[in-house]
């Protein structure tokens, strides 16, 4: 059984802790660098990135956040996870992790009230609901990232190498095949 941890910094993990046993995962929270190094994928769930970013630094977890996805760990990041695996942020913010070549916005879509839900036709996937909350998008990507799925122009789905990206949170709408193409799960 895979091991794949999630995030427990900030947002709702707890959901895709419930989406990951259902899809056969063995899920496990990670708040510590021993507990990240124990585990074969990670989700970094939806939230505040911001806030993310001040709690993986003060427990000293960007380093290891990096390392393990540049080695190669399967990453499947939503929403805020998006923010943060991302190599270039518009309007200044500082990247944290830097791992995928895409320039993202955050709150492209608006603020909370401007919340929708809608139907994605995604690669590998097909027709999936998506949940969209103060989302992110891709305004530009780079070569080696593939683009899985588009609403209004914009990459909201992408792949590059071993990690995932969506704008969107598949947590709340109980579709686990996100998580099963991210991390290979059948």
């Amino acid at each position: 059984m895979k091991k794949v941890g999630v995030l427990a910094l900030q947002g709702d993990f707890e959901a895709h802790q419930r989406l990951l046993e259902r899809a056969g995962a063995g899920p496990m929270l990670v708040r510590t660098r021993e507990e990240l190094e124990s585990v074969d994928a990670l989700v970094i769930p939806g939230g505040e990135s911001t806030t993310i970013g001040k709690l993986a630094t003060d427990y000293d977890l960007v380093d290891p956040l990096r390392k393990r996805a540049e080695g190669g760990m399967p990453i499947l990041g939503t929403c805020a996870g998006m923010i943060v695996c991302a190599k270039r942020i518009t309007e200044g913010d500082r990247p944290l992790l830097g791992i995928v070549d895409v320039t993202v916005r955050r709150n492209a879509y608006g603020r909370q009230v401007d919340s929708f839900e809608t139907d994605l036709d995604v690669i590998g996937i097909g027709e999936m609901h998506a949940v969209f909350i103060r989302a992110p998008w891709v305004e530009e990507v780079g070569p080696g990232v593939d683009v899985l799925a588009t609403h209004r122009h914009h990459a909201v789905v992408l792949r590059q190498g071993n990690v995932t990206l969506a704008s969107f949170h598949p947590e709340l709408s109980g579709d686990d095949r996100l998580h099963r193409l991210a991390f290979g799960l059948s």
